[in-house]
């Protein structure tokens, strides 16, 4: 008889590889192994709190992410926040404080969640929240960031609270990553990773991939580049569209099965930098993980959301808990109603679904 999957045990794993992984990583740098130590500790203690739930029939995802403002200074090609409007140019208004997300880490704390992914919009445009967040040593907070609001008080809070990770946002080499990003994008990230580097900080790379993409940033010139300038994670999101016009950029099953069997070969053949692959490491968790299963998504206003891709909300962060919330309604009928483990062509099955998506929220209202 075939064992039934157990999701808490995956991720649970899932967290100690990362966690294990950066530790080799950036063993050639004292502070940053020092602290990973002390992480990995705390994670540990994270994850028996959550098994400690787990076996009182409550199920608490290790991460969340947080997208903690809706301005962005880009218009990255085929950008799913800002096609979904998410993401805008006008003031953001009704947005979550600094003492709401300091609540929130808080609690995410206390419920045993180890990883914290603040994105947004730009995310370093709140420079409140980023700092709160340092105070939350017991969680790491990768900040998937376009790179273009790093300066010196940045650079002094990352080296301050090593439990912010920079994940700067880059598309390939300076041709491919400023046609999508904007010309000199790709300068100004590079000059951030030398200053990275040379002050001794750890940094990550966050990759959409492509149908364009695809071979030139799992090559051994972009990685090795990467790796020579200290980078330590890269992390391969592969591209949902969400406009007819950008179709034709969704990476194909023959993409997916090579990004699959590069990111293996890499994870074998380089660890000095760790790889993680988004949705394709979801392939061995039994489906999605998103609501609630692994993770899920608060919105810049609150809204409690399965994934960044699949953008609808039952239940408000500023008028309940974070327990609450993992818990909603509708998170319970995507889980319990199997939509998140359906069949699927690949990418992001929420989207691929979203009728069904719609139709079960629509059903709870």
């Amino acid at each position: 008889m075939e064992r039934e999957f157990d999701i808490q045990e995956y991720m649970t794993k899932g967290v100690e590889r990362v966690v294990s992984d950066a530790i080799k990583a950036t063993l050639k740098n004292p502070r940053e192994s020092a602290f990973m130590l002390g992480f990995a500790k705390a994670s540990t203690a994270a994850s028996k709190k959550r098994k400690k739930a787990e076996k009182a029939g409550e199920h608490i995802p290790p991460f969340l992410i947080a997208s903690i403002t809706s301005k962005c200074n880009l218009h990255c090609a085929g950008c799913y926040s800002r096609c979904n409007h998410a993401t805008v140019d006008t003031e953001p208004v009704s947005q979550l404080t600094n003492e709401e997300w300091y609540r929130i880490f808080d609690e995410a704390d206390d419920l045993g969640i180890s990883f914290i992914l603040l994105a947004g919009g730009e995310p370093l445009l709140r420079r409140d929240v980023v700092e709160a967040a340092g105070q939350k040593k017991n969680i790491l907070f990768p900040i998937f960031t376009n790179g273009t609001f790093m300066d010196e008080r940045y650079f002094e809070l990352f080296d301050c609270s090593r439990n912010l990770i920079p994940i700067m946002s880059i598309e390939g080499q300076k041709e491919i990553t400023d046609a999508r990003r904007g010309e000199g994008i790709y300068d100004r990230l590079i000059q951030n990773m030398d200053e990275l580097q040379k002050r001794g900080l750890i940094f990550g790379a966050s990759v959409t991939v492509t149908s364009e993409n695809v071979s030139e940033v799992t090559s051994e010139s972009f990685l090795n580049e990467l790796s020579e300038r200290g980078c330590k994670a890269v992390i391969f999101v592969e591209f949902v569209p969400v406009t007819e016009d950008s179709q034709h950029l969704a990476p194909g099953e023959k993409e997916r099965e090579y990004l699959k069997n590069e990111i293996a070969r890499l994870r074998a053949e380089k660890p000095e930098m760790v790889y993680i692959s988004f949705p394709g490491d979801e392939k061995s968790s039994g489906g999605c993980v998103a609501a609630g299963r692994g993770f899920f998504h608060i919105n810049s206003h609150g809204g409690a959301e399965p994934c960044p891709f699949s953008p609808y909300s039952d239940v408000n962060i500023k008028k309940t808990s974070l327990r609450e919330a993992i818990h909603s309604p509708l998170f319970m009928a995507l889980q319990s109603e199997g939509l998140l483990t359906d069949d699927h062509e690949g990418g992001c099955v929420l989207y691929e679904k979203r009728e069904l998506v719609e139709a079960c929220i629509e059903s709870l209202l």
